[in-house]
């Protein structure tokens, strides 16, 4: 007992509740930190596929199988006619409107591609895109916001 006397004890609990809003800016992170994943591998001549695992049944016997498979990942960015890269932010299967009219951002090169991530990333945790995310969320599906 003289080890726990060193500490400061309290009587509270754990707020397992999250807000919806940041419930969809961490599913927006999360999809933003795959895709700098993605864009460091691509630079470094590398293949980014992380693993999930996804159960199967059998055709031969019936039986459900968990089997560990390669998730896609599909790039935000690509290169235009010009040779500007392009980059759009997608929440779900919908596009991110990051201003009135337009979906995605010019960049000179492929090379700002990780730079511009990491700093949309930042505005995702400081709420500046909030009311972006509403609106396409608000568009997708029901079955598609269960897991918000």
């Amino acid at each position: 007992m003289s080890v726990l006397n060193n500490f400061k004890l309290v009587d509270t609990k754990r707020n397992n509740q999250m807000s919806p809003v940041q419930q969809r800016r961490n599913k927006l992170i999360k999809k933003i930190w795959e895709q700098m994943e993605f864009v460091k591998a691509k630079q470094q001549g590398e293949i980014y596929a992380p693993k999930r695992l996804r159960t199967v049944t059998n055709k031969l016997s019936g039986e459900k199988v968990t089997v560990e498979m390669a998730k896609r990942i599909r790039p935000w960015y690509w290169i235009t006619e010009s040779g500007k890269t392009c980059l759009s932010i997608h929440y779900g299967a919908k596009v991110i409107a990051l201003a009135k009219g337009m979906s995605a951002i010019e960049l000179a090169n492929e090379a700002e591609v990780l730079p511009t991530l990491e700093k949309i990333k930042a505005a995702v945790e400081a709420g500046e895109l909030d009311t972006q995310i509403e609106a396409v969320s608000a568009a997708l599906p029901v079955f598609a916001k269960k897991g918000v």
